[in-house]
């Protein structure tokens, strides 16, 4: 962390950033921690990887008052799995300081969760409709919240979210700190995010300079439809390999699922119609190295953060350039090294490579030899 940034910050922040072995913040981070440190309100975006979450995370750690036993931070994320996500690495930040932190999602024992509430903690991380839900019952008390966080804010602007959150935001005091975050933000939704903050800062990285993108590479491989399935089979048996698999919609996942277990490949499922139980299983399973590959849609896949993904799979081509952005961000994080592969049809071919053009890659075609990766000759 830089000095200055890290001289404002409270020594058990420090501690853990050391332990981390961390250098110098990302872009993101030393662009947004000084304005959220001041209170201001904050709309930021920020690619896949950057390091968005702990950019507004360490600031609010460290105004958090431990001594006090209320709500004082409150943050929303679209999917149950981004809530738990953020929860740990709360917790991971937060040792030692004596602040509490509680997670709140839809489809949760709610029993449980009131019991949660009876520790009183200061950090409230959920789901819309479960916090909207508390906090009418009188359960969650915002009279002393001082911030509100959206994560991945594009995905809480939707129609489907945005009347909850507007209601979260306004069950809080008029002085409270509104800060959006997010992967992707259009400019319908940076219309919306000002309407919820008060004079907000925008903040955009374009491309952050402080991680190394240079280590990941991007290579595809030509085919039917019907035979990426053999393709990816064979991505499942390179040695070492940790491949996180992008597939269109349920439908498709469910059954490219069923003919790897028909080859004797098990790979973790991750969808939005899973249960709880089910999304949290396949994701210990992967993170574990249990299993070495994760067939996810984009929604459900959305601000997760795994560790060590060494490829990222487009099964099914992305729908646009943001997607296949998005999607490619999900390995080489933080300047690690890592490989895009594209499974692509002649038609797909030639739209991944104006992709690749606009983002200045060059994606190389290969093809399989005796179980290996190689340069094809065509």
């Amino acid at each position: 962390m830089s000095v200055a940034i890290l001289n404002e910050v409270k020594p058990f922040i420090q501690a853990v950033w050391e332990k981390e072995g961390f250098g110098q913040p990302t872009s993101i981070q030393a662009a947004a921690i000084p304005v959220i440190s001041k209170g201001k309100d904050v709309i930021a975006e920020s690619p896949t990887g950057t390091g968005k979450t702990l950019a507004y995370l360490l600031p609010i750690l460290n105004k958090i008052d431990p001594e006090k036993r209320t709500v004082q931070a409150v943050i929303q994320a679209s999917s149950q799995e981004l809530v738990m996500q953020i929860l740990s690495e709360v917790q991971k930040w937060g040792e030692g300081s004596g602040i509490r932190a509680a997670s709140f999602i839809g489809g949760a024992n709610v029993k449980r969760q009131l019991e949660k509430l009876k520790k009183s903690p200061q950090i409230i991380i959920g789901t819309p409709g479960r916090t909207l839900e508390l906090i009418k019952q009188k359960k969650i008390k915002m009279h002393e919240v001082k911030t509100i966080v959206l994560d991945e804010g594009d995905q809480l602007l939707t129609p489907e979210h945005l009347p909850t959150i507007k209601e979260i935001i306004k069950s809080s005091l008029a002085d409270r700190q509104v800060v959006l975050f997010s992967a992707t933000l259009t400019d319908h939704a940076v219309k919306i995010a000002r309407e919820l903050t008060s004079d907000a800062e925008v903040i955009k990285i374009e491309k952050d300079e402080t991680i190394q993108s240079a280590a990941v590479g991007h290579i595809y491989f030509p085919a039917e439809q019907r035979e990426k399935i053999k393709l990816l089979e064979k991505i499942s048996r390179l040695e070492g390999v940790k491949a996180l698999v992008f597939i269109k919609d349920i439908g498709s996942l469910t059954v490219t699922h069923e003919k790897l277990a028909f080859s004797d490949i098990h790979a973790s499922l991750l969808h939005s119609d899973l249960n709880k139980d089910k999304r949290k299983n396949a994701l210990k399973d992967f993170r574990t190295g249990k299993t070495n590959m994760l067939l996810a849609t984009d929604v459900a896949a959305r601000g997760l953060d795994i560790k060590g993904v060494t490829h990222v799979v487009h099964y099914d081509f992305p729908k646009d350039l943001s997607q296949y952005v998005h999607r490619s961000g999900r390995t080489g994080r933080f300047g690690a090294e890592g490989t895009v592969i594209s499974l692509v049809t002649e038609r797909e071919e030639r739209e991944l490579k104006k992709y690749c053009r606009e983002i200045n890659v060059e994606p190389q075609k290969k093809r399989f030899y005796k179980g290996q990766i190689e340069d094809s000759q065509a």
